[in-house]
């Protein structure tokens, strides 16, 4: 498996477990107890779950097109 598949893993599990935990934390403020603090925690583990993914995603296709960009340099010269 390569270090973009293994990357790409990583991100994906802990973006979905980082999901998961703040529509957990969210719901049970926001219906469960009616505390404020608790929903904003939710909400700010869910962007940050989001925004997590979304870098490493980023960094991914980033890898991905400078070694198209390097493979292309070599073919030409």
């Amino acid at each position: 498996m390569g270090a973009k598949a293994k990357l790409l893993n990583a991100v994906k599990y802990i973006g979905s477990f980082l999901l998961v935990v703040g529509s957990i934390v969210f719901s049970f403020g926001f219906f469960g107890s009616g505390s404020g603090v608790l929903t904003a925690i939710g909400i700010g583990t869910v962007m940050g779950a989001v925004f997590i993914f979304l870098m490493g995603v980023f960094f991914v296709i980033t890898e991905e097109l400078l070694g198209k960009i390097d493979h292309r340099e070599k073919m030409t010269n």
